[in-house]
């Protein structure tokens, strides 16, 4: 195994001015020794990734991050700016840059390797060795820890434009390390902390330390997670309390010892994903923030466990939140939870849909539309026969589409209510579809299963019950509660309006498809691949369980729509790239593929760097694509595949119509509001080409 990071992979003097610049400049130097296969692919994952949440830290760190099937091996890149780069942290742009670079399937051993870098960030003699260093060969050396860091740094001592840390408090308690701004109490090069309520004095050195167990966890794995733990551990450190962390990362986790949790006198969670085995923490005095919390202000989650404790708030996880709604900020509203719960659902069903409908979509482009009417394979199939093969395939997926509401039910429940959820969930989903309530009855069974879990989890258990809670009370209650309500009480008039919208869409015609075209294309192209999209998506996709000639319809127009975003900023960047950076005209060959594929996330590059004129360009070109299609009638089987599944759609050649007439739209748009821009983008070395200057000559 070649070692993670070398000389080769660190740019002291890295000229890029935005983190998308930043990371094209680290990444090419990955592709240049063979660690990324595919510069364009691996950097519309880290965007991806940068899209989920800002990898700026306090303190002037940007670590961005991803895991990507374009790595070869783990591998790190390091960057140092001086003027600093935006990374989305608090206290401004990061002058330390390091691209995190994991395969797909990355080890256990190579990821312990990351986890050890991220821990290290939270050392300031660390950070300090990294600003100071003249040359590549040290810089690496002490990033792969074969050099120490310079002892010439004072702990607590300042660096030029950073934070001081380590600094103690006044009041009776001394604080962790923090960077700055990472609480408004806290102390910094800015003057002293006002003054705050104390927190309970410490116990004396001779009693019990207060003892506490943490989890930590991030989307990816890779950084956040270990750098909250390493946050919280130097922490307890200072307070004087018996911390002990265990990190949920992409290296898996070891589970803390039951003894040690038994033993623990309160509960941080700091995570970004939901907590796994999250019930071993019932019981005890609980915090639970997101993982930067845990990383900026890590001696405030102690004393407020403290506190909690202190008042006797033993306060069970899972009756505080769910997985899906404790994922976002505090003070969320219950719109932003419901839509949570229901993408929570969607996200578990979409797999189920992708895999059952283009293998029924396989099987009636093999075998015909009349494969529906073939015999069971068990009692005949010949191997010669292509016939057999589409009915093996339309049978599977027959098979595999039959578990959509179920599990879209189940993992609405569990969104709501974590594990005990799923039992009732399944079963209510399962009922749906018995009475014929179709999509919308999964829906209505998944929040009402989640909400009778959740109602009988927030009632008073004596404690010698509470280990057949989870196992056998709330399965068999919270089962028979919805399923009385679902036969008895709610899925009747649920199938009746299932009934009612089937027959809806199999009505449409004329002004009123294109109408509801248009709002599927907008839908699709106003967040690129976010809740909004994924309604829609869901839309045409629960039609597909119950198909007809109106949900095809409205599966093709959905499709249709999704794809144009990202193959009209890859035409716009081809035809006038001088309006576009050299990251975005690089991301725009990446787009081509990513649209084609109706992958709508290809287009987030560009909105992220430029919304006003990429979003509403987009949205414009998806609704003359979502009305054209449904004007020409088109139909679509296959719920995923893009150009792909061409075969599989009625009227493919006036589909494809639609695309490109929707792609012409957007691609005109974008060029146009960028092109009236008061102020030009600064020209940048190489922007200008023969191509652009043709194209500029031409207007």
């Amino acid at each position: 195994m070649s070692e993670m990071i070398t000389a080769d992979l660190v740019d002291l003097d890295l000229a890029a001015t935005t983190k998308e610049e930043a990371a094209r400049s680290l990444a090419e130097r990955m592709v240049a020794l063979g660690r990324v296969t595919d510069l364009d692919g691996f950097l519309v994952d880290v965007a991806a990734r940068e899209a989920q949440m800002p990898t700026g830290l306090d303190g002037g760190i940007g670590i961005p991050h991803c895991r990507s099937a374009h790595v070869t091996e783990p591998t790190l890149a390091f960057g140092r700016s001086t003027p600093g780069i935006d990374f989305g942290a608090p206290d401004g742009p990061a002058d330390l840059i390091f691209l995190i670079a994991a395969p797909a399937g990355a080890d256990d051993a190579h990821l312990t390797i990351l986890s050890g870098l991220a821990r290290r960030l939270m050392n300031e003699d660390f950070t300090t060795a990294l600003r100071t260093a003249t040359t590549p060969e040290p810089a690496a050396a002490l990033i792969r820890g074969d050099a120490p860091a310079a002892s010439s740094a004072v702990p607590g001592g300042d660096v030029p434009g950073r934070s001081p840390q380590g600094v103690e408090r006044n009041g009776p308690e001394p604080t962790a390390a923090l960077p700055e701004g990472s609480a408004p109490e806290e102390t910094s090069r800015r003057g002293t902390a006002p003054e705050a309520p104390a927190p309970e004095a410490p116990a004396p050195e001779t009693a019990t330390p207060f003892k506490i167990v943490a989890v930590t966890s991030c989307p990816t794995g890779i950084a956040h997670t270990y750098m909250a733990a390493e946050a919280l551990e130097q922490a307890g450190n200072h307070a004087g309390t018996q911390l002990t962390v265990e990190t949920q990362g992409s290296a898996g986790f070891t589970r803390l010892d039951p003894a040690v949790i038994a033993a623990a006198d309160g509960v941080i969670f700091a995570h970004d994903v939901p907590v796994r085995d999250k019930e071993r923490f019932a019981g005890k005095p609980t915090v639970d923030v997101n993982v930067k919390a845990g990383i900026n202000r890590p001696a405030e989650l102690i004393a407020e466990v403290r506190a909690k404790a202190a008042r006797g708030e033993a306060t069970s996880p899972a009756a505080k939140g769910s997985p899906v709604e404790e994922t976002g900020e505090p003070g969320e509203g219950y719109g932003t939870k419901l839509r949570k719960w229901l993408m929570s659902g969607v996200s578990y069903m979409v797999p189920f849909v992708a895999a059952g409908g283009l293998l029924i979509a396989l099987g009636f482009a093999i075998g015909g539309y009349e494969i529906n009417q073939a015999p069971s394979v068990i009692e005949h199939f010949a191997w010669t026969d292509t016939t057999s093969w589409a009915a093996l395939m339309f049978q599977i997926g027959g098979l595999a589409f039959g578990f959509l509401v179920p599990v879209l039910a189940g993992y609405i429940a569990y969104g709501m209510a974590d594990r005990p959820g799923l039992v009732p969930g399944f079963v209510g989903g399962a009922i749906a579809v018995a009475i014929d309530a179709g999509f919308l009855g999964g829906l209505v069974a998944g929040l009402v299963a989640g909400a009778v879990v959740t109602g009988i989890q927030r009632l008073r258990i004596p404690a010698p019950l509470r280990g057949i809670m989870p196992v056998v009370v709330i399965p068999l209650v919270s089962s028979a509660v919805v399923g009385f309500l679902m036969f008895l009480v709610i899925g009747e008039p649920i199938a009746k309006l299932q009934s009612a919208l089937t027959d809806w869409l199999s009505g449409l015609s004329g002004a009123n498809a294109v109408v509801l075209g248009a709002v599927l294309g907008l839908m699709m192209c106003f967040d690129l691949g976010g809740p909004l999209n994924k309604v829609a998506y869901a839309f045409a996709v629960g039609g597909l369980a119950d198909p007809n000639d109106g949900s095809l319809k409205v599966m093709a127009a959905v499709m249709a729509a999704g794809m144009v975003p990202p193959l009209a900023m890859a035409l716009a960047t081809a035809v006038r790239g001088r309006l576009f950076t050299r990251a975005e005209r690089e991301n725009g060959k990446a787009a081509w593929v990513l649209g084609a594929s109706f992958i709508t996330e290809g287009a987030i590059p560009f909105a992220a760097a430029d919304p006003l004129r990429v979003i509403p360009a987009s949205m414009a070109g998806g609704a003359v694509t979502g009305s054209l299609s449904m004007a020409f009638e088109c139909t679509l089987r296959a719920p995923h595949g893009g150009i792909f599944v061409v075969p599989l759609i009625g009227n493919p050649f006036l589909h494809l119509l639609a695309v490109l007439a929707g792609t012409a739209v957007s691609t005109g748009l974008v060029v146009l509001l960028k092109g009236l821009r008061k102020t030009p983008r600064p020209a940048q070395a190489g922007d200008a080409t023969e191509t652009d200057t043709k194209v500029a000559v031409a207007a």
